[in-house]
């Protein structure tokens, strides 16, 4: 199958549920109280973009999204090439380091509440947690895909530390510290989403919360695709970014 027909395959399963899920609940197939049909929900989106109480909360999300990304990205990947460059520091952490990630995350919530309360720095705490490990373990194998020769002919030719953090490591890094933002992204977005949804009075995730609560069903289907929308956005760009970066490996 050529790139076209995969493409066009592609687009007729995503008209085709879509299509389903305007008709089904038209027809009465699928109760429209638990589904509501398509333009329903579109509609409502439309509705809530406009309302002032959506835009202050998307922008609470934004900030909290916003902060925590800033905060962990740079953090973690300090500590990643910190153990990836000592044998010591690598030894020791390494282990700890692959043993809290397999723990779930949510777990810790309820402590950074009790610690922190519900507030803005709680979620960004948590969000931070979330991502941090994530980040540190990508971090730690982009340092250590680069090609040792390349390390030892930047010596050879008296290159210094910097000079072969800039020159050589970062360059070798790229492809894999893009992809990092993307997962980055996804474990930090998911991290605030669940922390405004657990225990919140603000954010976008506490009122798709209430919607579901109170059976809300077009008001948390909108929400729901104007997150996911948001997402697939910033995924596809980190993508974009990836491919224009992919040379770099060689």
């Amino acid at each position: 199958m050529n790139r076209l027909t995969i493409v066009l395959v592609r687009l007729a399963l995503f008209l085709a549920v879509l299509g389903a899920w305007e008709v089904l609940p038209r027809l009465g197939i699928v109760n429209a109280r638990l589904l509501p049909p398509l333009g329903d929900v579109l509609a409502m989106l439309g509705q809530l973009v406009g309302r002032a109480s959506v835009q202050e909360a998307m922008m609470v999300t934004a900030a909290e999204v916003i902060v925590a990304f800033v905060l962990a990205v740079p953090l973690g990947a300090a500590i990643g090439v910190a153990i990836a460059e000592s044998e010591y520091f690598g030894a020791v952490f390494k282990p700890i380091l692959f043993y809290v990630f397999s723990v779930p995350k949510s777990i810790f919530l309820p402590m950074f509440i009790l610690v922190m309360g519900i507030g803005f720095h709680q979620k960004v705490a948590y969000a931070v947690f979330s991502t941090l490990f994530i980040v540190i373990m990508s971090a730690t194998a982009a340092v250590e895909s680069v090609k040792p020769e390349h390390v030892l002919v930047a010596r050879s030719y008296g290159a210094t530390r910097g000079q072969i953090l800039w020159r050589v490591y970062v360059p070798s890094m790229v492809p894999i510290l893009l992809e990092t933002l993307r997962i980055a992204m996804i474990f930090n977005f998911t991290a605030v989403m669940i922390a405004e949804m657990y225990a919140s009075r603000t954010g976008i995730g506490h009122l798709i919360a209430n919607w579901g609560e109170n059976f809300q069903m077009r008001q948390l289907f909108a929400g729901v695709i104007l997150l996911a929308a948001v997402a697939i956005l910033f995924n596809e760009t980190i993508r974009w970014m990836e491919a224009r970066c992919s040379t770099w490996r060689t």
